[in-house]
């Protein structure tokens, strides 16, 4: 028996969907759910929010230097991925 706690956003249709714990048998599980309110999220922040967010964590990593030292993107890119090959790349 395992017992699981999770908060789950129902899906459009209103249902929810509970992962099974590894180490079950396969085949049909037994399951008992107790429903209650989560404390309430914050706001979904609209795209514009985030966009604004995003921006100002790229202007931040820009002034502090971060990527200075990339003078060819696609060749570090190659480098940092040099242990596996990418599909449909050479």
């Amino acid at each position: 028996m395992s017992t699981v706690t999770a908060i789950l956003e129902p899906d459009a249709d209103g249902t929810v969907h509970v992962p099974v714990p590894a180490g079950l048998p396969q085949g049909k599980v037994k399951v008992t759910a107790t429903f209650e309110a989560a404390e309430p999220s914050a706001p979904a922040e609209t795209v514009e929010e985030r966009r604004r967010k995003i921006e100002a964590a790229c202007e931040k990593l820009r002034e502090l230097g971060t990527f200075s030292s990339i003078m060819d993107p696609v060749e570090w890119q190659r480098e940092i991925r040099r242990d596996r090959p990418l599909p449909g790349r050479d």
